[in-house]
């Protein structure tokens, strides 16, 4: 991930939010700790400015400031960093640190072998920076544009040319510190950065942004040119005589991408905002697949892309391979060297902005569907938000409920077992979920009547997934389904996945087959594992698989990452023989907005097109 901040909608019908970013620069406070101070406040904005943010004010900022007190020359160093930060820079940006706190004991002793030990932390500001979004749909990314005809890249500058390489990665790498540390020396050059990349963005002028002040102007057009997946050329003769500094200095600013039609226009604005001097046009993107820099008319530095991201993965991989299942983190690893890989796509058989439940809804009538939940699921309120936004009422029931006899399935229409991790998933995926129902008679007796009644449906996903896999003895026509299992990398994966969907009875999934489009994951137990040698081969030539994973060149895979779980032959969806009973693990309830995704074609509107999904529910039951 090379995200600069963090962006949530205030609601499942707003196109309002929340952005939160952070910054620190603690290697810098052993050479300068007011500086350090000032550029993680620098940084925290700098990042932040990548969502849609009304104005700098709006900004608020928590502090966790850490040091060894009692270690001579910390506490003047901390005096000194919280008065430039609390009593100079931020009543200069107009912000406050409403909410912070502090960790003192940033020093340990020991013995050892009856020697003394210590170790001490330096002094350390960790800011969070949170602000109301206007629209987050205008949230900047760092993913270079490719579709947007001829573009520059520019860098702004806040470091006005400085371009010291105090405290740096770089410094760290030859086991020093340096001498001269970045700084935020004028407030007000912030302020108008803020306020210009604010309106640059509103205007649609804006393709792609990325901070500049964490690993330098290298790392910035690195991270850029992986997110895009596509090389960039970048000339550093503007930037001074001594191009190792110009590339490796973590000084504040920022690279943006602007189509070249438009470059004149950002710069005029640049130029009102005081910042033009130290704002340079860069480069572009190249057809080559190479990051290249030259300097004096000469390749300075430059590799392939790929050999760029393996070097950036490699420490990444090194410590998966310790953590993880080693083979998934090798088979990651080895992803990158496909220089063809396309990335995410999307290919629809239907249109996803078509609303086929409008005949039925202009009826008036509103079926109800349970909303299930049990000790520990969590994602009842997006699977109800999916659900009302098709045109059913959502009623939350939870299995108490049930086994109480305060509700009756029998009042239901459908029935959506949600997300989470029932019981902590301790007697294993979804487990102790259908155990509550198989060993109570009364909840038994409630859930065999409602799957054996005809008229009824139900969807379940992730640990509602594993739950109804375990349901398969009271679940007419799922004598094929597998039970869930640790996935093969060994650790819970939270993803953005290519799947395909298949030709089943499914009723969640008519008039969707064919297509191929992105979905998230988020388990920690989510591979099939089936009770005969070829179940996966059976129940997928039975035609009961509604869903399986893709590799991003649009084949079924069992490769990690693009199988998040190593689940055979991709499959991660089923249904029934008569379609009325779905499981998949992928989370179709979070992405029934297209804002909801993280990536997205530009083409798609308002509706996401896994909203099809409960849209077809909501047909089948007319």
């Amino acid at each position: 991930p090379v995200a600069d901040v963090a962006v949530t909608c205030t609601g499942y019908q707003a196109t309002t939010g929340e952005a939160m970013a952070m910054g620190e620069r603690t290697p810098v406070a052993l050479l300068n700790a007011p500086a350090s101070g000032r550029l993680a406040i620098g940084e925290a904005i700098t990042n932040l400015a990548a969502a849609r943010i009304g104005k700098l004010s709006d900004v608020k900022l928590s502090a966790n400031w850490m040091a060894a007190a009692g270690h001579p020359g910390e506490e003047a160093a901390l005096f000194d960093t919280v008065k430039a930060v609390g009593l100079e820079l931020c009543p200069a940006l107009g912000l406050c640190i409403p909410v912070g706190k502090d960790s003192l004991s940033m020093k340990t002793v020991w013995q050892e072998q009856g020697e003394a030990r210590a170790v001490t932390a330096p002094l350390s500001l960790i800011i969070s920076a949170f602000a109301k979004v206007l629209d987050v749909r205008k949230t900047l990314t760092p993913q270079l544009r490719t579709d947007c005809g001829g573009t520059d890249l520019i860098l702004i500058d806040l470091g006005k040319g400085k371009h010291r390489l105090g405290g740096s990665a770089l410094a760290q790498v030859y086991g020093k510190v340096g001498r001269n540390a970045p700084d935020l020396e004028e407030a007000q050059a912030l302020r108008d950065f803020f306020d210009v990349i604010q309106n640059l963005n509103d205007a649609g002028l804006l393709l792609a942004y990325h901070d500049r002040s964490d690993g330098g102007l290298f790392a910035t057009l690195c991270e850029m040119s992986f997110a895009g997946r596509v090389g960039v050329s970048v000339a550093l003769d503007a930037l001074g005589n001594d191009p190792l500094a110009a590339v490796f200095s973590e000084e504040l600013g920022a690279v943006v991408q602007v189509r070249r039609s438009d470059s004149i226009k950002v710069q005029e604005q640049l130029k009102r905002a005081g910042l033009s001097r130290h704002s340079i046009v860069l480069g572009s993107l190249n057809d080559s697949d190479r990051v290249v820099f030259t300097h004096a008319g000469k390749e300075w530095l430059a590799a392939p892309r790929r050999a760029w991201q393996r070097a950036w993965s490699e420490t990444s991989y090194r410590m998966q391979s310790l953590r993880d299942n080693p083979a998934c983190a090798q088979q990651e690893y080895d992803c990158l060297l496909d220089a063809g890989d396309p990335g995410l796509g999307a290919t629809l058989t239907f249109d996803s902005n078509k609303d086929i439940t409008v005949p039925y809804i202009n009826k008036g009538a509103r079926p109800r569907v349970a909303v299930l939940r049990e000790q520990g699921v969590n994602g009842q309120i997006e699977m109800a938000a999916a659900f009302d936004r098709a045109g059913f009422e959502a009623v939350d029931v939870h299995m108490s409920d049930i086994i109480a006899g305060r509700v009756t399935l029998k009042d239901f229409i459908g029935l959506a077992a949600c997300g989470g991790f029932s019981y902590g998933d301790v007697l294993g995926a979804g487990g102790g979920w259908a155990k509550s129902i198989l060993f109570n008679s009364r909840a038994r007796d409630e859930f065999a009547a409602f799957f054996a009644r005809g008229d009824s449906f139900g969807l379940g996903v992730c640990n509602g997934c594993q739950m109804m896999s375990n349901l398969h003895e009271i679940i007419p026509g799922s004598e094929l389904w597998p039970r869930f299992v640790r996935n093969a990398s060994e650790q819970f994966e939270a993803r953005l996945v290519m799947v395909e969907v298949l030709e089943s009875p499914s009723l969640f999934f008519q008039g969707m087959t064919g297509s191929k489009l992105p979905i998230v994951v988020a388990h920690g137990e989510g591979r099939a594992e089936f009770s005969e040698a070829n179940g996966a081969q059976r129940v997928l030539a039975a035609g009961l698989v509604a869903l399986r994973y893709l590799d991003n060149h649009g084949r079924p895979t069992e490769t990690y990452p693009a199988n998040p779980n190593g689940t055979p032959l991709g499959i991660t969806s089923l249904t029934n023989t008569d379609g009325r009973f779905t499981i998949l693990m992928p989370h179709p309830e979070r992405l029934f907005r297209s804002v909801q995704f993280s990536w997205r074609p530009d083409s798609w509107g308002e509706d996401g097109p896994w909203l099809r999904l409960f849209r077809n529910a909501r047909v089948a039951v007319g």
